[in-house]
Parts: C-alpha cells; structure tokens; sequence
C-alpha cells in the first residue's frame, strides 16, 4: 500500500469481490489462488490463501470494501468507482 493508493493485489482482489460479492474471506483466498499460475511450491496456495485477508483488511481501511458479515466483505460505491465495476451492490 503506497500513500493510501491500492496496488495492484488489492485491486485484483477488489475486483474479484466486486464480480462475486459479497465473499468470505476464505472464497476471496480460493479465487486468488485460481486466479494464479500453478506453482510447484507447496506452500504457494496457502501463502496466498492468508495474503486474502491482509488485502481485505486493507481494503477495508480505505473504504473500498465493507463487512457485511464477519470475514464476508462487499465493495462500497467507492470501491467500485476504483475498479470501474458494476458487479454485485449488496
């Protein structure tokens, strides 16, 4: 996170809560991971799973998501401005 702009993992994640929302936090963690090369590593899909809720916590902090839920997230107006996304409101 660079002065309050979100990289480009938040926006990825962003954009897939704004497509599927709302989504738990573990969903987000699943489509991450689909939305990513294999890797050989066997710790890659769980590194990524966890990095889901760090993007959300953050995402979170600058109004572009919201909890509706716990761990199941949302995006907000401002959010969906970011991303140019019309995916799901509620």
């Amino acid at each position: 996170m660079s002065e309050g702009y979100p990289t480009a993992a938040q926006k990825e994640a962003l954009r897939l809560i704004c497509d599927h929302g709302p989504l738990e936090a573990e969903r987000l963690g699943e489509r991450l991971i689909a939305a990513r090369r294999g890797s050989s590593n066997p710790g890659f899909a769980p590194a990524v799973a966890r990095m889901a809720g760090t993007l959300a916590w953050r995402l979170h902090a600058q109004g572009f998501i919201t909890e509706t839920a716990p761990d199941t997230w949302k995006t907000t107006a401002d959010g969906r401005q970011l991303i140019d996304c019309q995916g799901a409101a509620t």
